[in-house]
């Protein structure tokens, strides 16, 4: 009974078990009737053989001066112009003559209105002597605008007749750049009390305004 179990378990594995395989390399039959196996034996004509990068680019008949390739490869020997780095700008000094530009007006324009804003963009006091010839103060205005504005001002006709401002027009700055200064006077001649007034920057390009209240108090 062994026996038998014994053979049928050695029949089962070697049934697993693969067979060595016989590996054979292919072989390629190369027919070398009618080549030629003695190499390349071209050989180029030195004589014939000439540049071939660069193009030639002048006339058949042209007869001027041969142009080296090295020509222009060296730095300048000196530092002398035969003219301007911008032509058209060799008078521009101290003695040039700049034609057109921005002119500012000085003169407010008929119709135009000063009105004061319900909100004043700033509120200024300040006191002056009422037996003196009056005083003046500046006003600093810094720029608000993207652009350079035309601005006109006034006092309101409402505001008390010894205040003035000048200059009543000129032109303001872009944002960023240089504030305007206003002049702002007080002539009390002589009289005591509290004298006030609006005074409105209009800036019509723009389409707005500045407004201040002003106050002198005459003692």
């Amino acid at each position: 009974m062994k026996l038998i179990i014994t053979a049928i378990l050695t029949g089962s594995v070697a049934a697993f078990i693969p067979t060595n395989p016989t590996f054979h390399r292919p072989s390629v039959a190369v027919n070398v009737d009618g080549l030629d196996l003695s190499g390349n034996t071209w050989k180029p004509e030195s004589d014939k053989m000439g540049s071939t990068d660069t193009g030639d680019y002048f006339p058949d008949d042209y007869n001027g001066p041969d142009v080296d390739f090295t020509d222009g490869m060296m730095a300048p020997t000196s530092n002398k112009r035969d003219g301007p780095e911008l032509p058209g700008l060799e008078n521009l000094g101290e003695d040039a003559v700049i034609m057109g530009g921005i002119e500012a007006n000085t003169d407010i324009p008929a119709g135009m209105e000063f009105i004061a804003a319900s909100v004043p963009d700033g509120d200024f006091t300040y006191t002056v002597p009422s037996t003196s010839s009056g005083t003046t103060v500046d006003l600093e205005i810094k720029p608000v605008c993207m652009g350079f504005e035309d601005f006109y001002a006034s006092f309101t006709s409402d505001s008390h007749a010894t205040l003035s401002v000048s200059p009543s027009a000129g032109r303001m700055d872009r944002r960023g750049g240089e504030s305007s200064f206003l002049t702002i006077s007080c002539k009390p001649n002589g009289r005591a009390g509290t004298f006030t007034g609006d005074l409105v920057v209009n800036l019509p390009e723009d389409n707005s305004k500045m407004s201040y209240k002003i106050t002198f108090n005459s003692l």
